[in-house]
């Protein structure tokens, strides 16, 4: 039995994409083993798929300045050797990594025990975390055809996002039930990414009056984010997270406010949901999510509301309009090409990986 590693952190976006993989490598007799952060997102949900976690000491890779930066290289040098360490006693065929800081001392305790990497980069331009790794690895998937400029032309492969077949597996009837709705009007998500959106949650609590009067509306709205004066409104539910319940919220779900995380866009776009995608601005991020969203624009598949434009009346004149133009979103979703992103990373690890 052969035995690969897969790494990645920080956000949901790292981790869900290596599930889809996991799922299918069991299938085919892999050994699944996970190296993350002791404090990462990753480890609660690694540990809820029942796949051995092993905890690594990581630093923040920062672009800004903070006091942080002159103790985390230190963390980062602890990450190495206990991953060079682990890598020895774990004797992975491969390792796979999804990126995230907690990735790098992995790949590099990686290349010292001569193992090979294969890489995932899901936004349009690499990550820091990607760009320090992509030197030490063999191969390096790419979600977008524009991705394919910013790789070394050896290593670089279209592969898609893998989809988690979980999310495809949803009931209406469930998500209904779930939030007491009816299938009598037409039902918004809203997320704001992993750890939620302030701005978009408020842009949207403004604007509740107005748009109940057309829809229902679940809220994914982050931990700590609930509002206690709307949470005996009807229409709107409320959650701070969702894991299990996630794929029947989707499939009752016409229309979504999101961030532009590729995870979750690629997600929707699986599932043709129309979309409304509010990136990140460059104040908060690198840009990738502005990038990512543009794609899905010139696709068809969304529109875009930039975070500097979002206001109460903004949100719902677009909702509005995305919701009047729906059917035209669909098709462009419908027409796209399907490229099966876990087969295709599959037969990657497959090709590439040691053998014993």
């Amino acid at each position: 039995m052969k035995t690969i590693v897969f790494t990645g952190g920080g956000s949901a976006g790292h981790v869900t994409p290596n599930i889809a993989l996991m799922h299918r490598l069991e299938q085919l007799g892999w050994e699944i083993k996970y190296i993350g952060s002791a404090t990462g997102i990753e480890k609660d949900i690694i540990e809820r798929e029942g796949v051995s976690f092993y905890p690594i000491s990581s630093g923040k890779l920062r672009r800004y300045f903070d006091l942080k930066n002159f103790k985390d290289p230190f963390k980062v040098m602890k990450g190495v050797y206990e991953s060079y360490r682990l890598l020895r006693r774990l004797k992975p065929a491969i390792v796979f990594s999804k990126g995230g800081f907690v990735s790098v001392p992995v790949v590099l305790g990686s290349r010292m025990n001569k193992v090979p990497v294969i890489i995932h980069e899901s936004d349009m331009t690499p990550g820091l975390a990607n760009k320090l790794s992509i030197p030490f690895a063999t191969k390096v998937c790419v979600t977008f055809p524009e991705s394919l400029q910013h790789v070394q032309k050896e290593k670089a492969v279209l592969t898609g996002l893998p989809i988690r077949e979980h999310i495809m597996s949803g009931k209406a009837s469930r998500g209904y039930q779930l939030c007491d709705f009816h299938s009598q009007k037409p039902v918004i998500l809203v997320m704001g990414g992993s750890l939620g959106s302030q701005i978009i949650n408020q842009a949207v609590r403004d604007n509740l009056d107005r748009l109940l009067g057309q829809f229902q509306i679940v809220h994914l709205c982050g931990k700590g984010n609930i509002s206690s004066d709307h949470a005996k409104t009807r229409g709107y539910k409320q959650f701070e997270y969702l894991n299990e319940e996630l794929p029947d919220i989707l499939a009752m779900t016409d229309l979504v406010i999101s961030r532009a995380g590729a995870t979750s866009i690629y997600e929707f776009l699986v599932l043709e949901k129309p979309m409304l995608l509010i990136p990140l601005s460059l104040q908060a991020s690198r840009g990738d999510q502005i990038l990512n969203a543009k794609s899905f624009q010139k696709a068809g598949y969304a529109d875009v509301l930039q975070e500097e434009e979002l206001t109460a009346a903004t949100l719902a004149a677009r909702v509005e309009a995305l919701h009047e133009n729906r059917e035209s979103y669909k098709r462009a979703m419908q027409s796209r090409k399907v490229n099966d992103a876990v087969a295709s990373i599959i037969e990657l690890i497959e090709t590439h990986s040691l053998t014993s």
